[in-house]
Order: C-alpha cells, then sequence, then structure tokens
C-alpha cells in the first residue's frame, strides 16, 4: 500500500470526512441537491453515504465522537475497513482523503482501516491475478496529516503487511532457517543489524530448553539477533525484544488433538514476526532508541529423539527443568533468549509469544493477556498504548503462589503447573530466567484469525504491532 500528499488535481475517489453536516458546504463539487441526499442519509442514523458523480465518486464519512478519544478512533478504523470494500467494489485504484472534522487524527486513523482491511495473501493462489484489490495508493489533502504522519503511518502499515505474511506462510516454506533469512532481509531493506546461529553454535552455548525442544525435528534450530542502534540514543542501555519463533507445532510427543488445534500451528512464530517486523519500523522510522531483538526459532515435532514428559532439561542459564508436557515448549525457548538478553544488561525486556490457550480463553480475540516486573509507569505507557491502538491489555499478577505450582521435586522448576492460571504459571515459569524490568505478552488469542472481522483478515493479523510501536513512539517522554 502507497501512501502520499495529493499535491494537485482532482481525485476520482473523494472520502470526506466531517462531523457535522453543516461541513458538507466544504465538500468539493457536491450540488446543493446531493448534500439534502447526504443529509437525509445521516438523519436517518448512518454514517456514511455515496455519490456517484459519473466519473467521480465522492464519500462521505459522519465522525461522531464516542466516550473517549480511543473508541473514536477505533470507529474510524473499522469505517475505514467499510471504505476499503466500497473503494475495491468500484475498482478505485487509488482513494483520496480529506478531514474536514474537528478530530486531526481523522483522516489517519480512516486510512489506518482501509489499508489493514486491504491486505491479501496471495502468494500460493493461481487466481491472484483476477482477486487482487485494485486499491493501491491512499492520498491526503494537505491539511490532512503531515509528512512525519504519513511516514509513520506507512512504516507501521508495512511492518503489519510483512507479519501478516510471515505469520502466513506454511512450515513447508518457512523453517527456522528461512525465517532466519526473511528477518536477514527486513534488517538489510530497513538497515539494521541482523546475525543468526545456527545450531552448532546453539550447543556451543548450551542453549538446553530451545536444543530440547528441536530434539524432535529433521530441520536445525536458529537463535537470531538484531540490533537497531542510532548515534544518539534516548536510552543508555537497549530495549530488548523476545519473540517466540516457533515455526510450527505439533505438541510434540504431547501431541494436540486433531480436531481445530494443529491446522493453525504455523502462526505459532507470530511473537517472531512482531518482534522481527517491529524492528522493521524502528529502523525505518529512524527511532531513537537503542533496540535488540531475539528470535530463537524451531518447528516442534514428535519424531527422531524428541523429549519426552519426565525428561530433565538443563537450560542455558543453568537451571533445570522438569519436562511433563513437550506442547509447554515455547516457555522453554523463551527462557534461553531471556537468559541471553542479561548480557546487555537492558533497560527493559519483553516478549511476545502465542504462550498459552489459557490467555486465548481467558480474553479471546479481543485483548493481549500481560504480566510482568516492569515499573508501574512503564505498564501505564503500555496501557495506554493499547487503548490508543486498540490493541488492548490485561494485566494478570505474578502472585508467589503462581510459583509454587511450577515447583519440582526433582529439578528447580517443572514446565506446567496444573489445570488453574496456566497463563500466569507460564509468566513464573520465565520469571526465573530475568533479572531485569521485563513484560510479557500472551498474544495466544490474537495473533491469528479464522475469519474476516473489521479490518483483520483470515490468518495472520500482526496484532500487538501498533501497540508495541506506539509505546516505543512515546518511550522516554515525559
Amino acid at each position: 500500500m502507497e501512501f502520499k500528499i495529493l499535491q494537485k488535481g482532482e481525485a476520482k475517489h473523494h472520502i470526506y470526512i466531517v462531523d457535522d453536516a453543516a461541513k458538507l458546504t466544504k465538500v468539493s463539487g457536491i450540488t446543493d441537491a446531493e448534500a439534502a441526499f447526504v443529509k437525509g442519509i445521516f438523519a436517518e442514523e448512518q454514517t456514511t453515504a455515496t455519490i456517484n458523480q459519473y466519473g467521480r465518486f465522492i464519500y462521505i464519512y459522519l465522525l461522531k465522537s464516542k466516550k473517549t478519544e480511543w473508541l473514536t478512533r477505533e470507529a474510524c478504523r473499522k469505517s475505514g475497513a467499510e471504505f476499503q470494500a466500497i473503494c475495491n467494489k468500484n475498482k478505485a485504484k487509488e482513494v483520496t482523503i480529506s478531514n474536514l472534522s474537528g478530530m486531526g487524527f481523522a483522516g489517519i486513523q480512516l486510512a489506518e482501516g482501509i489499508a489493514l482491511a486491504n491486505y491479501q495473501f496471495l502468494k500460493y493462489r493461481t487466481d491472484a491475478a483476477k482477486i487482487t484489490h485494485a486499491l493501491q495508493t491512499i492520498s491526503f489533502t494537505k491539511d490532512s496529516i503531515t509528512v512525519k504522519e504519513l511516514s509513520q503511518l506507512g512504516a507501521t502499515i508495512s511492518a503489519v503487511y510483512k507479519a501478516r505474511t510471515l505469520v502466513n506462510e506454511p512450515l513447508n516454506f518457512l523453517s527456522a532457517q528461512q525465517l532466519a533469512k526473511e528477518i536477514a532481509a527486513l534488517g538489510k531493506e530497513a538497515g539494521f543489524k541482523v546475525t543468526t546461529l545456527g545450531k552448532a553454535q546453539i550447543e556451543k552455548e548450551k542453549m538446553g530448553g530451545l536444543l530440547a525442544v528441536n530434539l524432535g525435528s529433521q530441520q536445525p534450530p536458529t537463535f537470531t539477533v538484531m540490533e537497531y542502534k542510532p548515534g544518539k540514543a534516548l536510552n543508555k542501555k537497549p530495549i530488548v525484544l523476545v519473540g517466540k519463533g516457533v515455526v510450527y507445532d505439533t505438541g510434540g510427543v504431547s501431541l494436540k488433538p486433531t480436531l481445530n488445534s494443529m491446522d493453525r500451528m504455523k502462526s505459532d512464530m507470530s511473537g517472531a514476526a512482531l518482534v522481527s517486523c517491529t524492528m522493521y519500523a524502528i529502523a525505518k522510522l529512524k527511532l531513537p532508541l537503542h533496540v535488540i531483538a531475539l528470535v530463537p526459532a524451531t518447528d516442534n515435532r514428535p519424531g527422531e529423539n524428541a523429549y519426552v514428559p519426565g525428561d530433565i532439561i538443563k537450560m542455558y542459564s543453568g537451571k533445570t527443568v522438569e519436562v511433563l508436557n513437550t506442547d509447554a515448549e515455547g516457555r522453554m525457548l523463551l527462557a534461553d533468549a531471556l537468559h541471553w538478553a542479561k548480557r546487555y544488561k537492558p533497560e527493559l525486556v519483553v516478549d511476545f509469544a502465542t504462550l498459552t490457550g489459557a490467555a486465548s480463553a481467558a480474553v479471546g480475540e479481543h485483548g493481549i493477556v500481560c504480566m510482568g516486573t516492569a515499573d508501574e509507569k512503564t505498564k501505564q505507557t503500555f496501557r495506554e498504548s493499547g487503548f490508543a491502538q486498540y490493541e488492548r491489555l490485561v494485566e494478570y499478577p505474578l502472585w508467589d503462589e503462581y510459583g509454587d505450582q511450577i515447583k519440582s521435586d526433582v529439578a528447580d522448576i517443572k514446565n506446567v503447573g496444573g489445570a488453574n492460571g496456566g497463563a500466569i504459571t507460564a509468566g513464573k515459569f520465565l520469571e526465573h530466567f530475568v533479572d531485569y524490568p521485563w513484560m510479557h505478552f500472551d498474544i495466544a488469542g490474537v495473533s491469528f484469525a479464522t475469519s474476516k472481522k473489521g479490518y483483520l483478515p483470515v490468518g495472520g493479523t500482526g496484532y500487538g504491532i501498533r501497540m508495541l510501536l506506539d509505546f516505543l513512539l512515546h518511550y522516554g517522554k515525559a
């Protein structure tokens, strides 16, 4: 999707945003009869109207304030998804947005909704040429967006698109090694450093968690390190992003039941896609932050010499883990990455993972479960970013009692804590491997959609990228 500011000329497809019917007088080229027609539609509590002038389409969006600004922003995005469908139905290759409302963000959020809804994954469709959306460009009138806002919008949408595509790729293309290559390509395009450790180096480092999960696979694991370090960073110590990179999860020996349980497991690397593509946006926008991202990657299979329940694994940190469920594999490789992060003496570490069914069951597709040891100011900034981007957060407690559930009689800890509080006991497991300010985000319920909803497509959603970028854009600011 291309974004630009319209310098001159009249748009063939033009969306005008108004917050009062009286502002219809500012709509270019509209007749009195057409204005009366639109007012009639608004009087019937409809918020969108289309005027076909035989050669030019004028779309009017009546923006109504909600209870909060973040709800109003989301209403704009949802309306954007509706306009995306209308524009493609009318074979529009380009649509221009004019924001005539008193809400400066309206045009940007409307465009965001249009762009997010316009994504398609057609790589493997033989009829791709026939079903590709016509809409390719969103332009703005000069007073509807700033150059900086245009740049942020473009980088954000590009990052989300790339993450969705990574998640949508099947295992027979996106192995752990291929994921590392894709990340390297992102680094080359955006301008950040990428280093990938192969199996021999991972063995030399003794990353026991990652190697244990990989035992059942014929494909080697990878550990990818990304770094973006501008000349004058606001943070003296780096922010570290960690993403779970399980490119496919069968459950291992603790095999998942077949019905509706494995068909979307190519998405178990959504955390890896999220942090890698966020790094892409960070570098594209040249944010004044020193940021490092880590992706431990493998598939989880029951073959070869797969680890089994009852095994005791010595982790990268030296801690021992009693494995009671090989389907609780994400925390095993994340633990090694979180221990690796200690070498940077980080200011903050955040991890993203499709970690537990418990998180998905608790909040479904409507938000992200989070928990952590970061200070309250950091948590509050994350919450505000979650609301602003409508990628909302629900914080769970890290009470000691949940830690008791993962105590082991034969090892330091065990990798599952029983039927209750599964999302939290997973977080308590990870907490054993951190000694710095840390936040954990469980994206199991939001990373992949089985049906289209508004601006979220079927498949990979890229959910969480906009929230994380918003947080980083406000990082270090009062």
